[in-house]
């Protein structure tokens, strides 16, 4: 079985091609918001504002969207959110349309969208089983990490040149059109096409009896830990080529486009593997830190936008392993409940990490916030492989 055998079936070609649309828009809102605020305020600490509203919300709803996962078909969660998530990014658009942007609804549009997000990011992660069946699940949890990085090697060069032509509005609008092509794309998949998934009737797997497994809970301490030192690249990416760099939109743009170029080919590298499991979280973190180092040492705008690429393999790599292990530990009927847990620690610590790295970039500067997101993958990488023995 080839590594993107997945893509041939037509729902999930489908889905993919949508997530792709979506996370283009998604970097056209968060490219332009960063800009507006970095603009008014000069702060990167205000600038983690948006990345607290942004993921915020998954703390407080993450657990609750994928129990309703497990119940609730998430095709019919997907279309809902996309309705909703159009709406909201077409009102931030005319937030920002005003001469002085109020931060407070700007960070109040940010927070409703997390809301919203939160639910289909996790509906999103439970779909993949229905779509392939459980036979090409993990080849194609490790493709669908691709869609962020192919989104991320399109929408920053593309937000940045439509900021500097067309403004932060038109930017918006660019992403509630998204959604809405996310929501007819879900249309086209055939509901009588999608594997049968069993509905959760009873809390038969809780997060309890997931935590006391040696090897899921040492994956979602790593997966938070990782989360919370090394993964704010919206904030730390943006910062750095703005506030330690001087450089203009499209150059963020660019770094950004550099680094997603290698992340897809790190998700493919995912895909390729034959097995995947906690203890492949080892040589993952492991060049996840040396990659983080590379680029923290470099001392020009021209050898960190260098340095990106190797940096994006590294992260779809991780990314890719990351997902992949933790859906195979997963019963069927619980794979929403899991990945709650996945999500949580994922997207939960990116506020915190926001606010950590962004008071670390105003102090000092965004390569010792890679240093120290660097240091931290490393010592994720030893504690894998202290605490998860090889199998013979």
């Amino acid at each position: 079985m080839g590594a993107f055998e997945p893509l041939r079936q037509r729902g999930f070609a489908l889905f993919f091609a949508g997530q792709v649309v979506s996370n283009v828009g998604t970097w056209f809102q968060n490219l332009a918001l960063q800009l507006v605020v970095l603009a008014a305020t000069g702060s990167a600490q205000a600038l983690s504002g948006v990345t607290v509203g942004q993921f915020l919300p998954i703390l407080v709803w993450g657990v609750l969207a994928g129990r309703l996962a497990d119940r609730v078909r998430p095709r019919t969660i997907l279309l809902v959110t996309s309705a909703l998530a159009a709406a909201v990014a077409a009102s931030l658009g005319v937030v920002v349309a005003a001469e002085e942007p109020d931060l407070i609804l700007i960070y109040a549009g940010v927070g409703a969208l997390g809301t919203v997000q939160t639910f289909e990011r996790i509906a999103a992660q439970t779909i993949i089983f229905e779509l392939v069946g459980p036979a090409s699940l993990s080849r194609a949890v490790s493709i669908s990490t691709i869609a962020l990085a192919a989104a991320r090697s399109i929408g920053p060069g593309l937000a940045g040149i439509a900021f500097a032509q067309l403004g932060a509005p038109a930017c918006m609008l660019a992403n509630a059109a998204s959604f809405a092509l996310v929501g007819i794309s879900l249309l086209l998949i055939r509901p009588k096409s999608l594997h049968p998934r069993p509905v959760a009737g009873s809390e038969s797997v809780r997060a309890g009896d997931l935590l006391r497994d040696r090897s899921v809970s040492t994956l979602l301490l790593v997966n938070v830990v990782v989360a919370l030192f090394a993964m704010n690249f919206g904030l730390v990416l943006t910062a750095t080529v703005d506030l330690t760099y001087g450089a203009d939109a499209q150059a963020v743009g660019l770094a950004h486009s550099l680094n997603a170029v290698g992340a897809v080919v790190g998700g493919g590298l995912a895909a390729m593997l034959p097995r995947v499991g906690v203890r492949s979280l080892v040589p993952a973190t492991a060049a996840f830190g040396i990659a983080l180092l590379l680029t923290a040492g470099a001392p020009t705008l021209a050898l960190f936008l260098l340095a990106g690429p190797l940096l994006g393999l590294a992260i779809g790599y991780y990314q890719g392993v990351v997902n992949s292990a933790a859906q195979s530990s997963a019963r069927p009927e619980a794979i929403g409940r899991v990945m709650s847990l996945v999500t949580l620690g994922s997207y939960g610590m990116v506020p915190f990490g926001g606010l950590l790295m962004g008071w670390v970039i105003d102090a000092s500067s965004g390569r010792m916030s890679l240093a120290i997101g660097g240091l931290a993958a490393l010592a994720c990488g030893a504690f894998v492989a202290v605490r998860v023995p090889r199998r013979p």
